[in-house]
């Protein structure tokens, strides 16, 4: 399990059962497990997401977008969800900066 921190001073956890999860359903995600820390704590932008949840967006290439899907449970603790490549990223949804 690797913690890293939000924009906001939240720990957040990627746990092996997670990070499993995310690979083994998106193949394509295998070589990215760093920038999936990279980006929730680095990221270019955080998008509003579901149910309370936060979307940390990376650009990895030209009209693509990391986004990794986390949430901030308390002040002190918070879990990565998932986190796939996207083309286009919902800037409506900007929260940060």
């Amino acid at each position: 399990m690797d913690i890293v921190h939000s924009v906001n001073g939240v720990p957040i956890r990627l746990t092996e059962e997670r990070w499993l999860h995310i690979a083994d359903n998106k193949p394509y995600m295998h070589g990215h497990y760093e920038s999936v820390l990279w980006a929730v704590q680095n990221p270019t932008w955080v998008l509003r997401g579901y149910g309370g949840a936060l979307v940390a967006v990376l650009p990895i290439a030209r009209q693509e977008y990391l986004h990794v899907v986390y949430k901030e449970v308390t002040q002190e603790d918070g879990f990565v969800i998932t986190a796939f490549i996207a083309r286009k990223v919902n800037k409506r949804m900007i929260v940060w900066p």
